[in-house]
């Protein structure tokens, strides 16, 4: 979800976490790095993190340039805990990726320049919905192709949640026992009431999913680490994703030179122990989405 921004306070909190219940937690956090095979930063940053045990998953872009690095590195490594970050928007000026399923423009997905298109709302008003379908199915199995075995999906910028997409999401999950990540309050839903509804539908019928959500703070260097020192001193109760996107420096500045500085200032942080010290301080449990994949059996 690329700094889309995940409301960095969440709506209140019902009186109870069901996942959180389940799983016998009070407090809990995904430590979660979006945007993996996007570029050679993203990749190196949460195969350094996940390795010292300071963050805990993490999710793939298949269509970008550097899928291939982290889908070698995580089939060698089964214990990487990866997802599919599923992808059907291209956001940066000059550094773009394109559908792997589909190279007409009759699809819906292909901008004039011959990428995906850079926002939601462009997507949205161009959008043939079986051709997105064929093209998330399609990251999903190159991913298993290329040797992985997701344990999750997400949606980067939040486009795979749109209200047309929402039932393919969850039934590519339910296809694929892997985990939706779909929290249960979010801010950023393309259209909140239909989404709520779906929540709804999904709890009813005895899943769970991830209470809250979380994520990267646009914010200057002086202000970092006190802002995400307060971003995990008033983590709710219950399990909340945390959508991070670190990044070592490298590639990163000539990509987005507007987003490089809060994603290696993230880095730099997480890589330093800081988060990992504030979470046992308060108690937080960091957990993955391996965890919870049992609860998501293939149907």
């Amino acid at each position: 979800m690329t700094e889309r921004q995940p409301d960095q306070v969440s709506s209140p909190e019902p009186a109870a976490s069901p996942l959180a219940l389940q799983l016998g937690l009070g407090r809990a956090v995904v430590l979660h790095v979006d945007d993996l095979g996007m570029c050679h930063g993203s990749n190196a940053a949460f195969l350094e993190l996940a390795a010292s045990g300071f963050v805990t998953c993490g999710s793939v872009m298949v269509p970008c340039p550097w899928f291939r690095e982290i889908a070698e590195a995580g089939a060698a490594d089964p214990s990487l805990d990866i997802g599919v970050h599923l992808t059907l928007t291209s956001e940066w000026e000059h550094y773009r990726w394109s559908p792997i399923s589909t190279r007409s423009r009759a699809s819906g997905l292909i901008d004039p320049d011959g990428y995906f298109w850079r926002n939601v709302e462009q997507l949205r008003r161009h959008l043939e919905v079986e051709a997105a379908e064929a093209e998330l199915r399609a990251q999903i199995e190159q991913a298993l192709a290329a040797g992985l075995r997701p344990t999750h999906i997400d949606a980067h910028m939040a486009a795979a949640m749109l209200p047309e997409l929402l039932p393919c999401h969850l039934a590519l999950a339910r296809e694929y026992g892997l985990v939706p990540v779909l929290p249960r309050r979010i801010g950023f839903a393309p259209d909140p009431e239909l989404y709520e509804r779906a929540i709804v539908a999904i709890e009813e019928s005895g899943l769970l999913l991830p209470d809250g959500i979380r994520g990267t703070l646009p914010v200057e260097a002086d202000a970092t680490r006190a802002g995400y020192r307060r971003m995990f001193e008033t983590l709710p109760a219950g399990v909340t994703h945390v959508a991070l996107h670190c990044t070592k420096p490298g590639e990163i500045e000539a990509i987005a030179p507007a987003h490089a500085g809060w994603r290696t200032r993230e880095y730099a942080l997480f890589a330093e122990g800081a988060v990992r010290g504030w979470c046992r301080e308060g108690g937080i449990a960091a957990i993955g989405y391996r965890a919870l994949q049992p609860l998501w059996p293939v149907c």
